[in-house]
């Protein structure tokens, strides 16, 4: 009767998944496999899609530079917004009266789209009237007034580390509520037995927070591989400038929507399936490994 029950609350959300989740995925990895005359389908292509991907331009130089750019975009969110995220929930585990508090102030930004976080950001970094140039130069440093959207070697930067201001909330609530959960008799004992904080830190209480990186860890890797808004808003679909914003998301855009071409649907399908496959095995990778880790702890 209670299984019943169960599943009698969870049909609509399970026909919600079906119908906006499962059957977009599915049909767009049934697209895939046909050759395409604008909107009509034609035969059976196989994996000749696929092959465009890796052989025919612009595919062949796009393709691996918006790869590039995820993995960078991944590694340096998980460098900086994880470690400060921890480091942020170390510190207000410690305050009690204002934690809650500066954890709602943390969030607020990951409440507000992408999108206007992009364009605010723009303003912001404008060179000819953005605030933060203008006080880099009244306090002397002139020399750190750059176009930061405007230069290749900076726009790839902004848009990590911007990232990094409006999700810094997740990994501080998550790590706060993990922090939580550690045993207080084991960093007391540590403590009597002479430990400092540092050493308590890092052989007690970091290697119980080892479930909790996991998760982190596994989502911000989903998130960087599927990002959009954010690169959309600081570099268009085209990822100025000079490609240097592109993202694998960027790349699927234009194939779908501004290439123009009479296969856009196949090979955006490809694409599409494609960075599903990157993002499930690397997911699956990760999770399988931090298992790993999770059993010899608790072993």
């Amino acid at each position: 009767m209670r299984r019943r029950t169960g599943l009698l609350f969870a049909t609509p959300a399970l026909l919600l998944f079906a119908v906006f989740v499962l059957y977009p995925m599915v049909t767009a990895f049934s697209y895939a496999f046909f050759h395409w005359q604008g909107t009509t389908r034609g035969e059976f292509a196989g994996t000749a899609n696929f092959e465009t991907l890796f052989t025919r331009a612009p595919f062949t130089t796009d393709l691996p530079r918006a790869l590039l750019h995820n993995v960078l975009f991944f590694a340096g969110t998980m460098l900086f917004q994880n470690t400060i995220g921890l480091s942020i929930a170390a510190l207000l585990h410690a305050r009690h009266r204002s934690r809650r508090l500066l954890q709602t102030l943390y969030a607020m930004p990951y409440l507000v789209s992408p999108i206007v976080i992009g364009y605010l950001w723009t303003l912001l970094l404008s060179p000819t009237f953005g605030p933060v140039n203008t006080l880099l130069t009244s306090i002397g440093l002139e020399e750190w007034a750059l176009p930061w959207l405007g230069d290749p070697t900076t726009a790839l930067w902004v848009v990590i580390l911007v990232s990094v201001w409006q999700w810094i909330g997740f990994p501080v609530l998550l790590y706060g509520a993990a922090l939580g959960g550690v045993p207080e008799e084991l960093t007391e004992a540590a403590r009597v037995d002479g430990a400092s904080h540092r050493q308590t830190f890092f052989r007690i209480t970091l290697p119980l927070l080892i479930p909790a990186i996991g998760t982190v860890t596994v989502l911000t890797f989903i998130f960087a591989m599927e990002a959009f808004a954010l690169p959309y808003a600081f570099g268009g679909s085209t990822g100025n400038p000079a490609g240097a914003t592109d993202f694998v998301s960027l790349l699927f855009y234009r194939t779908a929507f501004d290439s123009g071409a009479t296969d856009a649907i196949g090979s955006s399908s490809a694409l599409a399936t494609l960075l599903f496959v990157i993002i499930f095995g690397g997911a699956f990778a990760a999770t399988a490994v931090l298992r790993r880790h999770e059993r010899r702890i608790t072993a």
